[in-house]
């Protein structure tokens, strides 16, 4: 048996292990534990180490805010996992994934996210954990805010430093993510402290989650009152157990429709606690940072589902049973202001109450965050390659549609994930190994290139991929929504 793989980064010597013709390291620490004195802080650089440090299995996992029972694990929290086709090589193009889910989950540990397909293909594959919900989002008065974000960036600065030890080229790297890992990839084109390290990005899914200072600090300073706090500050929070607090979120976040007086869209949003647009540590929200050229643009992939919100309605039980009343609410809430929800019924005159609410849900929360962000870097003198996933989900008899999170087992090549069979089923059918082929070519052809294959999506023309079983380059397919959110910004999240 030929020797376990080895690398010697900044900190210390790791070994990891051979799995199916590639490297794995795995629970690399990129930053201290974020444990008591460091609780709430800004990420730490990662202790030193003498000997070898075995780095075969993953990292614990961070304090999750979502309705699953998951048992507490440890407390090194911030580690990184790194997938590469042979550590001896050098110049090798780089992916880094942040696997963020509704900035309440991160798990690297997720199979879907396995590199296997891409490190065969030739792509340093890294995928990060980070802090979330209150641990990386609550907005506190005497620590720094958005701490996720920062833990992002103590990744990337470890890539930088260590990457080619791995066989990756540090000027080479791409970031990317799906969902709120989408939002932070977003969010890190716009932040001063993560220029340089990454040179083009992958969105799948963008979303509009950003609160206002004011909103953010009310948020969390009723989040701090149902824990018993007198003030939202770190020093008090520390003294409640992370998983405890997690679950706490869990509760707070499922009673959010009874704040909707006072905290607006946010209450639909699943997520208390966002990232605020801080003015420090984000400055602003991408899309005006972009189109105002306070930020550069870059090379970016970028996409959606058509029916993104079909998963959650029918996760939640709702779909097929939204009413003209439902509509309604969903019109007056999630189309721009002021003559959205008209504007929704005059673009769909036919459709009845299901459809609007998808269409203006998948719209808001996912569709034009994603569309403009595309827009807005071709404004800021990036490239951009925008697609639509419109390939129906054979899983449940194809209710689904081509719903939210679909495209990240096509991508990674994890048809068999539990998340993958979830969508797709136990058996792939040959359209769907095609399809995972297709858009897997993609990534790697762009993380290689920075071209993802097909016409750049640019003002007039708006091009764009559309991924089915016979896909095709076309102007854009949601045009009417385009028009209707025309000169408007995902606006962050504010009181109402």
């Amino acid at each position: 048996m030929s020797e376990q793989p080895k690398v010697r980064t900044t900190e210390g010597v790791v070994q990891g292990r051979r799995r199916q013709g590639h490297a794995v390291f795995r629970g690399i620490p990129y930053a201290q534990p974020p444990v008591g004195a460091l609780r709430f802080a800004a990420p730490a650089p990662p202790h030193r180490w003498e000997g070898t440090r075995q780095a075969v299995e993953f990292g614990p996992v961070v304090p999750l805010s979502l309705p699953i029972d998951v048992p507490p694990q440890g407390t090194d929290w911030l580690t990184l996992n790194v997938g590469t086709p042979d550590p001896g090589a050098a110049g090798l193009p780089v992916l880094v994934w942040i696997p963020v889910g509704g900035y309440l989950s991160a798990a690297s540990s997720d199979p879907m996210y396995d590199p296997a397909a891409l490190a065969e293909a030739g792509v340093v594959v890294v995928t990060i954990n980070c802090r979330v919900g209150a641990e990386g989002f609550a907005f506190l008065d005497d620590v720094p805010p958005n701490r996720g974000f920062l833990d992002q960036i103590a990744a990337l600065e470890w890539v930088q430093r260590n990457i080619a030890g791995f066989g990756g080229d540090p000027g080479r790297v791409t970031v990317g993510g799906v969902s709120a890992g989408a939002g932070s990839v977003a969010a890190l084109l716009t932040m001063k402290s993560a220029r340089g390290l990454f040179r083009r990005a992958i969105a799948h899914s963008v979303p509009g989650l950003h609160s206002t200072p004011a909103l953010g600090r009310q948020v969390t300073a009723a989040f701090a009152d149902r824990l018993g706090s007198a003030a939202p500050t770190a020093e008090v929070l520390r003294d409640i157990d992370p998983w405890r607090l997690a679950a706490e979120l869990t509760s707070f976040n499922a009673g959010l429709h009874a704040h909707r007086e006072n905290w607006g869209r946010l209450t639909e949003a699943g997520t208390a606690l966002c990232p605020v647009v801080d003015g420090e540590v984000l400055p602003e929200t991408p899309w005006p940072a972009l189109t105002g050229a306070r930020a550069s643009g870059t090379e970016l992939l970028v996409g959606h589902a058509r029916d993104e919100f079909r998963y959650f309605s029918v996760v939640s039980g709702r779909y097929g049973t939204f009413t003209e009343e439902d509509a309604h609410a969903a019109l007056e809430l999630q189309a721009p202001q002021p003559d959205g929800a008209r504007a929704y019924r005059a673009a769909f005159p036919q459709a009845g109450p299901e459809e609007l609410v998808e269409t203006v849900y998948s719209d808001a929360l996912f569709r034009m965050p994603s569309q403009k962000l595309a827009e807005a870097n071709a404004a800021a003198g990036g490239t951009s390659y925008l697609f639509e996933l419109c390939w129906v989900a054979p899983a449940l008899g194809g209710i689904l549609g081509a719903c939210h999170s679909l495209d990240v087992p096509l991508a990674f090549g994890t048809l068999d994930s539990p998340v993958g069979t979830q969508l797709i089923g136990e058996e792939p059918t040959p359209e769907a190994v095609a399809l995972s082929r297709e858009l897997q070519e993609a990534w790697v052809r762009f993380v290689t290139t920075g071209d993802a294959g097909w016409s750049a999506h640019r003002p007039g023309g708006h091009l764009t991929r559309v991924l089915d079983t016979e896909s095709k380059t076309l102007p854009y397919p949601e045009q009417a929504s385009r028009q209707i959110w025309e000169g408007h910004f995902p606006a962050p999240f504010d009181l109402s």
